[in-house]
């Protein structure tokens, strides 16, 4: 059993809450902008600190005309947007609990978390969401009002507001204390129905209070962001949390399809994404050198910004010969890599899934540096993470401070520190499994390293124990096949089975192109090439270069190419891009069997 243990350095007294940051900078900078909102037309406006702290209370006064008392909850079901950020810290103004709901979600998971939160109100986005909270409001008793952000919900809720005296916004926040519900969070889980994570102000804030400062960088007031994941993530909204904190600028977007051409207006010195992002960056890039006649000159400038990367790891830092390869390949490449991004971008956080050494060294060495964390809902969420002064390429940084992290015998990661959550919502056994004397037992295999930095190596109920009883955790080798320009999703299946064997999703964006480069009609779909020698060959060097990281007991022996992508809609992703392991496998349990001659 190893144990690493950081002392905080913030502490969050009794009577603090996740609002003081709005009343603090509106009275210490109100001129400062605090968000860049979009506008009608596309473009964007500013919005200083006190003017958000105004419109938080003018909403904050509506809610409370409507009846909104503390303790209430109030359920969040929108995309990410300058409202969501509006509305949450107006509901926890009055004293109110958020309960962010997935703009995706299934009527069965909307009927199911307004149920059993207990929610009295709900806020929604659109027609579809309305109608869907409509069609399940028989099943949440407790739920008396729904608002619509798209209509004019939002401007009436304010003119109600009207007759509610300012004052009294001010006796309901100072009420608010650290240890007061701030927010249930359902997990979308990868099995099961979601469980709700009861968050405090004080868990929240204890986390990003305790990051900033080895964040610095950015979260400060000349940084800013555009956040594109969903609010109703908990790792989204502690990044909310942290940019009005620190008194940086941020705008909203959920129009992943226009990214690229909102990032170089809105021109962001630090991102915030999950893994699969960043592969897209980088596997979009690669192909487009590649068709455009330029695969060897992109080829070697990844190569060198690897090694540069890895070099500043080094007593002496890169060598001379690869400081100035990197330089030529500045200007040639990597320059045009970050304009993809803003062209200010020097920074970016990456949580939510294993990033990978070779791509972390990547992003690096092309002049982004991505600070790889790790963290549950449970966690508020974040547990670890890469500092600006205490990077290790490979790991997920140290815990951050006040938060201890113990690895147990059979290798579970547990967690004790105030960001650690109290209880899941109405579910008391659940919470005796994970809690233990205030221990948090993430259900996640990890390692510590001499200096306190922490490795994942794995899910515990997703380690894979072959019939000769080799243990495999599967995110090593789904990680590297990921890595694969044409590859998707990948899961690797093999328990109490003679040998470890993948299924493999095609990538539909890359698939256009490589049609074209093997010589195919481009109306040619993934189902009429699974058993295509040219597809499988490329895909064959993608496990190839998997298996190069782990033994031969551990090896893909065999792999089956899906006729279809893995997508949120038919089940087999969660909101956050989680693959839902169970469920694959139960989908393509003819595929599974057929490998072991079944």
């Amino acid at each position: 059993m190893r144990e690493f243990a950081v002392p905080p350095v913030v502490t969050i007294g009794p009577a603090a809450n996740l609002t003081d940051p709005v009343w603090d900078n509106a009275e210490a900078a109100p001129d400062t902008v605090q968000f860049s909102r979009r506008t009608s037309g596309g473009g964007w406006t500013d919005v200083t600190c006190a003017q958000f702290r105004d419109e938080v209370v003018a909403l904050a006064r509506g809610l409370v005309a409507a009846g909104i008392e503390p303790g209430d909850r109030v359920a969040l079901m929108s995309k990410t947007r300058y409202e969501w950020t509006l509305i949450d810290y107006a509901i926890w103004s009055v004293g109110g609990v958020t309960v962010p709901i997935y703009e995706t979600s299934s009527a069965e998971q909307v009927a199911w978390i307004l149920s059993d939160s207990g929610a009295t109100a709900c806020f929604v986005e659109t027609n579809t969401h309305a109608l869907a909270v409509a069609g399940v409001r028989e099943l949440a008793p407790a739920l008396e009002q729904v608002w619509q952000i798209e209509t004019d919900d939002l401007e009436a809720l304010t003119g109600r507001g009207a007759s509610v005296d300012p004052v009294e916004i001010d006796r309901r926040r100072a009420a608010v204390g650290a240890d007061d519900l701030a927010t249930i969070i359902y997990t979308s889980g990868t099995t099961g129905r979601p469980k709700g994570c009861v968050l405090t102000h004080r868990n929240i804030y204890a986390d990003i209070k305790n990051a900033i400062p080895g964040l610095h960088h950015l979260f400060r007031q000349e940084a800013s962001t555009l956040l594109f994941l969903p609010l109703a993530h908990s790792f989204a909204r502690l990044i909310q949390v942290g940019v009005v904190t620190a008194r940086a600028r941020m705008g909203h977007t959920a129009d992943t399809k226009n990214l690229v051409a909102d990032l170089q207006v809105f021109r962001p010195t630090f991102v915030l994404s999950v893994p699969r992002v960043f592969e897209k960056v980088y596997n979009t890039a690669k192909q487009r050198a590649h068709g455009d006649g330029k695969g060897k000159i992109f080829d070697r400038a990844e190569a060198v910004a690897i090694a540069y990367s890895e070099g500043l790891d080094k007593p002496g830092g890169p060598s001379v010969g690869v400081k100035l390869q990197h330089a030529l390949f500045d200007r040639l490449v990597y320059s045009k890599l970050r304009a993809a991004l803003g062209g200010q971008c020097n920074d970016a956080i990456s949580g939510g899934a294993p990033l990978g050494a070779r791509l972390a060294h990547f992003f690096r060495g092309i002049g982004v540096t991505v600070y790889e964390g790790y963290g549950l809902t449970e966690t508020s969420p974040a547990v670890a993470v890469n500092l600006e002064n205490a990077i290790r390429i490979g790991t997920v940084g140290r815990p951050l401070p006040g938060v201890t992290v113990r690895i147990a015998d059979d290798g579970e990661i547990l967690i004790k520190g105030d960001i650690v959550f109290g209880r899941y919502w109405n579910n008391e056994e659940s919470t005796a499994e994970v809690l233990d004397d205030g221990w948090f037992r993430s259900g996640d295999l990890g390692a510590l390293d001499d200096d306190g930095y922490l490795s994942i190596t794995g899910r515990k109920k997703e380690l894979i124990v072959t019939a000769a009883g080799k243990n495999v955790a599967p995110a090593v080798l789904e990680d590297r096949l990921r890595a694969h320009p044409l590859v998707s999703q990948t899961v690797v299946v093999g328990d109490q089975k003679p040998f470890i064997a993948a299924l493999v999703t095609i990538d539909e964006e890359a698939w256009p192109k490589w049609l074209a480069s093997a010589g195919y009609p481009e109306t040619d779909t993934i189902a009429d090439h699974r058993e295509d020698e040219k597809l499988r060959a490329e895909v064959q060097k993608a496990v190839d270069d998997a298996n190069k990281a782990v033994s031969h007991a551990e090896a893909i022996k065999v792999f089956r190419i899906l006729p279809h992508d893995f997508t949120e809609a038919t089940g087999e992703l969660t909101p956050s891009l989680k693959v839902k392991r169970g469920v694959v496998q139960k989908t393509y349990a003819d595929e599974i069997a057929a490998i072991y001659g079944g």
